[in-house]
């Protein structure tokens, strides 16, 4: 259950869409001028002093704007978003790719992190359960601002080279939700915290697979989630004619 208002539900909604394409934080006056919400700057910033009480917000003494807080992101991925409808050429160009490579997990694993990068415009992965990495797109990072930063790209690559470590990530988003999302604040480390890891979890046969990707927690997410269960409802049909080989 969400204990906002309606009003608060409209001004956290639009500080996140407007954080998710600007990357910077958010104030009210560009909420005021942006959004149209009826009522005035004064009480937006009201609001917003509440928001940032509850946990949904961050202030940083270096701007007079606000950023969501992975608790913010989270809401508005489970409760606040509207997935937008795939394409028809969206889902003819993702089934195309993987049922061309469904005969090979290897094959199909690769192509499918390769596509969730080109969609994503982030860093595609895949991990199976003896520990096998599959990645592509490591040069989509270096297009976030976000990722300008050394120390930040620095601790995504120790990310990929430290098994353990995904697999904490990969934990951490236990949860009963098919697509699942993880920020970098939940992992105590400073330098991960614009990191967001979008995965979800499956078997082909008697495999444990992972497959998500790594990316600004600013991610397009009413795009992304669907794309990712669609890919996840290609992996399933593959799975129901019994034509992958491990």
């Amino acid at each position: 259950m969400i204990d906002l208002t309606p009003r608060q539900i409209h001004i956290l909604r639009a500080i996140i869409e407007e954080y998710i394409t600007t990357a910077e934080p958010v104030g009210s006056e560009t909420i005021d001028r942006k959004f149209n919400l009826g009522v005035s700057p004064a009480t937006i910033r009201n609001e917003m002093v509440y928001l940032t009480k509850q946990g949904y917000l961050s202030k940083f003494h270096s701007s007079a704007g606000r950023s969501p807080t992975p608790l913010a992101m989270k809401l508005y991925v489970n409760e606040l978003m509207k997935e937008r409808e795939l394409s028809v050429a969206d889902e003819v160009s993702a089934k195309e790719k993987v049922w061309d490579s469904r005969k090979e997990l290897d094959t199909l694993l690769y192509q499918v992190v390769r596509s969730l990068a080109d969609r994503s415009h982030a860093l595609g992965i895949a991990m199976t359960g003896d520990h096998k990495l599959y990645h592509s797109g490591f040069s989509n990072l270096l297009q976030m601002p976000e990722f300008f930063d050394i120390n930040v790209m620095r601790q995504v690559l120790s990310m990929i080279e430290e098994i353990r470590v995904l697999e904490e990530i990969f934990d951490l988003g236990a949860s009963e939700s098919i697509i699942r999302v993880v920020y970098g604040e939940e992992l105590g480390n400073r330098f991960l915290a614009p990191v967001g890891v979008i995965f979800m979890n499956f078997d082909i046969h008697d495999v444990h697979c992972r497959i998500g990707v790594i990316g600004s927690h600013r991610f397009d997410y009413p795009y992304i989630i669907p794309m990712m269960k669609y890919y996840r409802a290609l992996i399933n049909e593959i799975l129901e004619k019994n034509e992958v080989e491990i």
